[in-house]
């Protein structure tokens, strides 16, 4: 499981011109999913989402969890984050899952985030044309994969 955690100010969907959904300080996760991701990756990368420090204290350091600062959360399926570029121009996203197996990994992760952080989170539509825009705060960016759980 490949997450990009980005810091907004504010952030939101739109499918077919319709908002969906958006959120005001907090982070954007866009999340991609193999095959091999398990219960196991869900578990290790929320707890690494929902208690990473990127927000400011009073001394403008970021020493401050999303958990701790009940932050807004905006999940978006992203598939692409499992691009490969090895060979050629066009991307290959042959690790990326098929709907049957990512769909409710995906469901699987709003809900552990939602529960750890004690309140619901946004989300796009999976599968969906979307329009993501974002304000980055910082720019605050996080790479995080959780078979090389770094």
């Amino acid at each position: 499981m490949r997450v990009l955690i980005q810091r907004v100010s504010k952030a939101s969907v739109t499918i077919e011109n319709k908002v969906k959904s958006h959120i005001s300080k907090g982070l954007l996760i866009l999340v991609g999913i193999e095959d091999a991701d398990n219960e196991e990756d869900i578990e290790w990368i929320t707890n690494k989402i929902v208690n990473i420090r990127l927000f400011d204290d009073e001394n403008g350091v970021m020493n401050i969890s999303p958990i701790d600062c009940k932050a807004d959360i905006m999940i978006v399926s992203q598939f692409t984050l499992y691009a490969s570029t090895k060979k050629g121009n066009r991307p290959s996203y042959i690790k990326a899952s098929k709907p049957d197996i990512a769909i409710p990994l995906y469901e699987r992760f709003c809900n552990v985030i939602s529960t750890k952080i004690g309140k619901s989170v946004e989300t796009g539509e999976f599968g969906a044309n979307m329009q993501v825009e974002l304000l980055n705060d910082g720019p605050v960016t996080i790479w995080i994969d959780s078979k090389n759980r770094e």
